[in-house]
């Protein structure tokens, strides 16, 4: 098992990457374990929490990079009125759920909790997967990037 301690500082960009994949909650400290696409194992003891896009790991062939994985989501439509979008967001803050906004839909983790709200308030919503980063507010144009590279 390959000890981690921070991101690479200094790395061959030019190396093929390997993902090393993390759930959004793993991401969020600074000790896990991962086992990379390639079967590498690793556990990180970092004195901070690491961002998805960080090298951590670099051999003669590949650089390992961590990347968020996908989780079960609802996601709201923006294709609605603006104090509606505007009164989904606050009932969300006022429950102290998570939220991410993208420049059409909103994005939640697929909990019973946000279901039972949307369902009171009668937003409809649809599941599908998704990286989920609570917080993330896009100001229009296109959607934040999904990629291991975007932090």
């Amino acid at each position: 098992m390959q000890l981690i301690s921070g991101p690479l500082t200094s790395f061959d960009a030019d190396r093929p990457a390997v993902t090393v994949p993390l759930g959004r909650r793993d991401l969020a400290t600074p000790t896990w374990q991962a086992v990379a696409a390639d079967g590498r194992a690793f556990r990180c003891a970092a004195p901070a929490p690491l961002r998805a896009g960080d090298t951590v790991f670099e051999t003669a062939n590949a650089r390992y990079v961590l990347s968020q994985e996908e989780e079960p989501v609802v996601e709201v439509s923006l294709a609605l009125a603006p104090s509606a979008a505007a009164g989904v967001g606050w009932a969300f803050g006022n429950e102290h759920l998570p939220l991410c906004a993208e420049p059409n839909r909103l994005l939640a983790p697929d909990e019973p909790a946000v279901r039972q709200l949307l369902e009171r308030l009668r937003v409809p919503y649809r599941t599908s997967n998704a990286v989920f980063r609570p917080g993330r507010f896009s100001r229009g144009g296109s959607p934040p990037a999904t990629t291991a590279s975007d932090k």
